[in-house]
């Protein structure tokens, strides 16, 4: 029965009107459906001026946390490009990642964003798009010096990851691509150098968000890539072609481009480093080989049971997530479905985006936030101990409200400094055409952030008008990292076919903080990938891990970030990646300090 009717809900601003719409069904896979949706529709809900509440909802007062300062600090001169405007196939529409790196180890994080391509420049007819280098002036602003580095990579690219491969204390970049990818070793100069196929880690056709981990503990960092679709850009998937499972391909009535149902997956990649600037591949020997072709879009390597040993964490699209367990003998176990992580709380996997990784209860058990798409609710995974997960998002009071948005890029982070991990997810539509729809979402959409009431609940903060979460874009790759070194956590955007955000933290708490630089002994990476730090404070013991990859196809600031609320003093136990146990009290609080493994704290100059 079609009749509007008016909700009131609390998970959205106060004193908003909210309409909702029902709906027909969605046309399922049999009849021709192969969208990336896994929900059923659902009634749109509109604002109190009649817009999608995804690019709407906005309210006149109230916290501001986030300004976007792109075209301020520089970012706004350089513009991604995929594909063409009307997304015909799916290659256009997943977009690209952002890694956040001290590049020249100046004590300031550079930005780094993969660009896409088109057509013409796939066919030799254009120049390609180039990925951009910002290096961090120190004053608010940036310079795209990429070139000058030479990492334009220059291909239709999609995800990075950041890791120093070869453990000589400068960060390198993994870029991944449809084609090959590249392995931009660092120079110590301010340039890089692909060393992909002489590494043995290029690869080919379509992967996606790799991340750096040593699965194996012999103190070097291994490479995982996940593959999305196999792809063949002289036989495109049109519908009704071979390359198509569907002989239509529509969503909720309207043709769509198809995929990734319907259309054959590409494997997963495990490299194990060699330590002599090479890599082999061992996917199957260490059982992680993606036997189903699942389509998998981001990646993280985490310690999730707590046993000292990264695991292995792998969202994929439209198909049930992995969660491979660390044996501690070079082979993995497929958890996936008996930690509970492969699927929702409905039991239904989802069109899963984006990885967030963070322990948000305090309690020393790294928890899951998955972004999927819409008509789904995002869902928040919670460790219930030794890698057991229960899907709480509905009991967090953060499912409902993320229902009409597509998600990307998300992560943990303490935007004000209290000493509880919040949550932001980026959104953006696949399909342009939603905008000439009456489903109550768009194409453009604003960015959710979560404030964590600490007991495992969570709050919505309204977008105020003119502020960073009222800004509207096609969101994909995100990355979290303090740009400014004032202690409070920042985040890059990088849009589909348009300039990055800059989300500038401008939250006006004055609590106290700590960052934390871990530089590893002989025996642990030297970025100290896979290392835990407990921090206490203020009766309260927190969790951070340095980690490569994960959000969407990005990679965060490897440096750790503590928000201590009142407390003025820290201290830290250290679980190195080898094993090593270290204990510190911090001289200060409100700084950075780099801590090399076995040693005394020093104060980072920034």
């Amino acid at each position: 029965m079609l009749a509007a009717f008016v909700v009131t809900c609390a998970c959205f601003p106060s004193g908003e009107i909210l309409r909702a719409q029902p709906q027909e069904p969605a046309t399922q896979a049999s009849h021709g459906q192969s969208s990336v949706s896994t929900g059923a529709a659902h009634p749109a809900v509109l604002d109190a001026e009649h817009r999608p509440i995804t690019a709407g909802g906005f309210v006149d007062s109230g916290p501001i946390v986030f300004q976007d300062v792109a075209e301020k600090a520089g970012l706004a001169t350089w513009t991604h490009v995929m594909g063409t405007p009307e997304r015909k196939f799916i290659i256009e529409t997943v977009g690209s990642g952002v890694g956040l790196l001290d590049y020249d180890n100046d004590g300031w994080l550079d930005i780094y964003l993969v660009n896409g391509s088109t057509y013409d420049a796939e066919n030799g007819k254009a120049t390609p798009p180039h990925a951009a280098l910002f290096h961090n002036n120190h004053d608010g602003t940036f310079t795209d010096v990429a070139a000058k580095a030479g990492v334009t990579n220059d291909r239709w690219g999609f995800g990075v990851a950041v890791g120093d491969y070869d453990n000589d204390g400068w960060p390198d970049l993994y870029v991944t691509n449809f084609g090959k990818n590249r392995l931009y070793h660092n120079n110590h100069d301010g340039t890089f150098t692909d060393v992909a196929e002489k590494a043995g880690v290029a690869l080919g056709n379509w992967s996606t968000g790799a991340t750096f981990g040593d699965y194996d503990g012999d103190g070097r960092l291994d490479l995982f890539v996940p593959g999305y679709v196999h792809y063949d850009f002289n036989h495109p998937p049109v519908p009704g072609s071979s390359a198509v499972a569907f002989p239509t391909c529509e969503f909720r009535g309207m043709k769509v481009m198809c995929g990734p149902r319907g259309l054959l997956g590409e494997p997963d990649h495990l490299f194990h480093n060699n330590g002599n600037g090479t890599f082999t591949e061992v996917t199957e020997k260490a059982g992680v080989a993606d036997k189903n072709r699942y389509y998998g879009l981001s990646s993280v390597f985490a310690d999730f049971n707590n046993d000292g040993k990264v695991d292995l964490a792998v969202a994929n699209d439209s198909t049930p997530n992995y969660l491979y367990i660390n044996k501690g003998d070079g082979m993995f176990e497929d958890d996936s479905y008996a930690s509970g992580y492969a699927l929702n709380e409905n039991g239904k996997e989802t069109a899963s985006m984006g990885i967030a990784v963070g322990d948000y209860l305090n309690n020393g058990w790294l928890d899951l936030y998955n972004t999927v798409f819409s008509d789904d609710y995002n869902p928040l995974y919670k460790n219930e101990g030794d890698a057991n997960f229960t899907d709480v998002s509905y009991r967090a009071g953060i499912a409902e409200v993320t229902i009409p948005f597509l998600g990307w890029g998300d992560g943990f982070l303490d935007y004000d400094n209290d000493g509880w991990k919040d949550l932001l997810a980026i959104n953006g539509h696949v399909y342009p055409g939603v905008d000439q729809s009456d489903w109550g979402t768009s194409f453009a959409q604003r960015p959710l952030l979560f404030h964590n009431l600490g007991e495992g609940k969570f709050e919505v903060i309204p977008p105020v008008k003119g502020t960073g979460l009222a800004k509207v874009v096609v969101g994909r790759g995100a990355a979290f990292g303090d740009l400014f070194n004032d202690g409070k956590m920042d985040v890059v955007i990088n849009t589909l076919d348009g300039p990055p955000v800059l989300l500038r933290n401008v939250n006006p708490d004055h609590h106290h903080w700590v960052g934390i630089k871990l530089i590893g002994g002989p025996k642990s990476p030297r970025d100290a990938v896979g290392a835990t730090v407990y921090l206490t404070a203020g009766g309260m013991r927190q969790r951070g891990d340095v980690l490569s990859g994960g959000s969407y196809a990005s990679s965060n600031d490897e440096r750790l970030h503590f928000g201590l609320g009142d407390a003025s003093s820290a201290s830290i136990e250290i679980h190195w990646p080898d094993g090593t146990r270290q204990s510190i009290s911090l001289p200060g609080v409100d700084r950075f300090y780099m801590i090399e493994e076995g040693k005394a704290p020093l104060e980072e100059k920034g």
